[in-house]
């Protein structure tokens, strides 16, 4: 019944973060929208691997709406995006309520870019950092104010 629980989850939240992936951040990268905004959510929720799977279906969804621009790359994001959520969700677990949101914005929002230094250039990497960035806290600042609230629900809903 639990694995049952687990997957159900992790769809409603992949569900989620697709629906986020067509809602774009005008910052220049077509790729940026609020994807993540429910998988950091979902941390709250599922166990960290799952929680990393909704967040890289949930980046896929977003490449493929945007046109996939940067071709294969988005399988190397996507696995860049499921290591931040799953580090992301390791945090939440151990409690370090702080932590986890400076994590996610320097994980995603800074270093996720930093592999296209080197594979494409330099002024790639300067170009989409500043967007990738920005797109990062407000999807940050969502989930953080949906966090608690999405944490009692479902809190409430475990006690009946």
């Amino acid at each position: 019944m639990m694995k049952l629980r687990i997957i159900t989850l992790t769809a409603m939240v992949s569900a989620l973060c697709a629906v986020g992936a067509m809602i774009k951040i005008p910052v220049g990268v077509t790729s940026a929208a609020l994807d993540s905004a429910p998988a950091f959510l979902g941390a709250a929720l599922l166990p960290a691997p799952a929680a990393g799977i909704a967040a890289a279906i949930g980046h896929i969804v977003s490449a493929g709406v945007g046109g996939f621009p940067y071709g294969p790359f988005h399988i190397l994001i996507a696995i860049e995006m499921f290591l931040v959520v799953w580090g992301f969700a390791k945090l939440h677990q151990n409690k370090h309520q702080i932590l986890k949101w400076v994590y996610a914005i320097i994980a995603n929002g800074i270093l996720s870019p930093l592999p296209f230094y080197w594979l494409i250039s330099p002024e790639m990497f300067y170009g989409v950092t500043p967007g990738i960035l920005i797109a990062t806290i407000i999807n940050v600042v969502i989930a953080g104010i949906c966090m608690p609230i999405v944490s009692k629900a479902f809190a409430r809903r475990e006690a009946h």
